[in-house]
Order: C-alpha cells, then structure tokens, then sequence
C-alpha cells in the first residue's frame, strides 16, 4: 500500500460528491425542520378553530334549547286552556242534560194534560 497513486481528478470528484452529498442532507434536514413548523403552526390554527367553532356550536345548542323550553312553556299554556275549556264543556252537558231530563217530564205532562181521554176535572 505504499505506492498507492489516485489521480487528483478522481480526488476531486470524491471530494465534490462528498460536497453535494453534505448539501443534499442539510437541504433535506432543513425541508423538514420547515414541514415540522408548517404541522406545528397547522396544528395550532385548528385547535383555535375548534375551540372557536365548539364555542359557536355550544352557544347555538343553548339558543336552541332554550327556544324549545318556550315552546314547551307554551304547550303547558295550551294544555291549560284546553283543560278549562273542556271542563267547561262538560259543565254546558251536564245544565243541557238536566234541561233535556225537566223538558221530557214538562212534555209528558203536557201530552196528558191534553189527552181527551182523561177526564177533566
């Protein structure tokens, strides 16, 4: 190995691959130095985001509840009013019926009093 000889050309090439080889690396190293703070940035907008749109979309629910909670406030009114209603209702009936039941009685005894069968008196 004493008399080795390597053409200064063949050095040179060695030396510019190396070179480039050495660039290659530190412009790949870079690239993703750069995509992991491009990820972390992403990564932070979309937590915002959803923190904001679950602030949004809480906020809606709560409208939206409570909009329904009036409604139901509003049936319970209904239902109160229908309940008199019918309660009245039934009271018209039952004065109907007892003049219904007084009117058969008054009509019976109108018809025998103008029987010409009964004998009057």
């Amino acid at each position: 190995m004493e008399n080795v000889k390597l053409p200064l050309a063949l050095v040179a090439a060695m030396a510019v691959q190396l070179a480039g080889g050495v660039w290659w690396v530190s412009q790949q190293a870079a690239t993703v130095d750069n995509l992991e703070e491009i990820v972390g940035e992403i990564g932070s907008k979309m937590a915002i985001e959803d923190n904001v749109n679950l602030k949004r979309d809480v906020q809606d629910n709560a409208t939206e509840l409570q909009r329904v909670f009036d409604d139901i406030d509003e049936l319970w009114d209904d239902l109160s009013g229908i309940t008199t209603a019918i309660g009245e209702i039934n009271k018209l009936k039952q004065r109907i019926a007892l003049i219904e039941n007084d009117l058969k009685y008054m009509m019976r005894d109108h018809e025998s009093a103008n029987d010409p069968r009964r004998p009057r008196q």
